[in-house]
């Protein structure tokens, strides 16, 4: 069967993937990015038609992820593993088009990354954080701190808590409307201490902060338009400063500290599942591995025949 240029088929896959698939900007540029480097790669053997192109050339490919070049630094499993995705999914393209009669990736396999636990902080750790995100008392000061206040308190993702609007929230149930991944949604409760946060927010702040711009939003920004994501990450690496927690902190921290708290609170693993909007309990049991290692950690440094 005639093959067809390289180049021209990478190019033919990403225009696919942009316009057909719909992806977004920047998975767009990671599979170029990826597949500029296949591409390279091949051509270092001689391969620019991608009839030619046979598994050892793919598994040589990924072979020299890892080790690096000159060029490249070396890849990690993760990284590896995105690159062999990007692959993988060109060169089923190719077969679906009839470019090729055969996919040489069918039998290559991306490297597993190792199983990394989430970060998570402590009681304390938290607590500190969010009474610094409340100092000292501005209108922006009291939507921080109901910012943060939700996002431990629910255990929301950073891009549900900014897209909350006014009327997601049921002050009288105490609970709250997030809008997940693939236009899921879920209702879960908001703690006592984050009602407070949002009531005071909503009475004193909000309307301070509110221009024609405003619309439904919750959270709103200086300038009265909605809270972007970046600011409200900013939001809460400030308060880990001022707080002086030394480890790094993202909104997905707060999450993962929701989730462990609440398993070592006993609260059952399905329940954690349902608040945190998993499509499947295998991404919430990685939690209970790091109430596992809190166990290890307080059992080897307190039991007198631990050691």
């Amino acid at each position: 069967m005639s093959g067809e240029p390289l180049q021209r088929a990478v190019s033919d896959y990403l225009s696919h993937l942009g316009v057909e698939r719909g992806l977004s900007a920047n998975t767009l540029a990671s599979y170029r990015r990826d597949l500029r480097r296949y591409v390279e790669h091949l051509a270092g053997r001689s391969i620019d038609d991608v009839a030619a192109v046979q598994e050892a050339d793919v598994l040589g490919f990924l072979a020299a992820l890892r080790t690096g070049d000159p060029d490249h630094p070396p890849l990690g499993p993760a990284s590896s593993a995105r690159a062999v995705v990007a692959v993988r999914g060109f060169h089923k393209f190719c077969l679906r088009e009839g470019i090729v009669a055969l996919d040489v990736t069918a039998g290559v396999k991306p490297p597993r990354p190792a199983a990394r636990l989430p970060k998570a902080l402590d009681l304390e750790q938290v607590e500190a954080i969010l009474e610094a995100s409340g100092a000292p008392e501005t209108a922006l000061a009291r939507r921080d701190r109901a910012l943060l206040e939700v996002l431990y308190g629910t255990g929301a993702r950073i891009s549900e808590a900014v897209g909350l609007d006014v009327d997601d929230l049921d002050l009288t149930d105490g609970t709250v409307l997030l809008r997940g991944k693939g236009g899921k949604q879920r209702i879960v409760p908001v703690g006592s201490f984050a009602l407070a946060a949002i009531e005071t927010y909503l009475a004193t702040s909000r309307p301070t902060l509110a221009a024609l711009q405003s619309g439904p939003a919750l959270f709103l920004n200086a300038r009265g338009g909605r809270l972007s994501r970046q600011s409200a990450w900013t939001v809460l690496t400030k308060a880990a400063q001022r707080a002086g927690v030394a480890v790094e902190v993202s909104p997905h921290t707060l999450r993962h500290s929701f989730a462990t708290h609440l398993l070592d609170g006993g609260a059952d693993v399905r329940v954690v599942q349902e608040l945190l909007g998993h499509a499947s309990v295998t991404t919430t049991q990685i939690y209970t591995l790091v109430t596992i290692e809190r166990l290890r950690e307080t059992y080897a440094s307190a039991h007198p025949r631990a050691r």
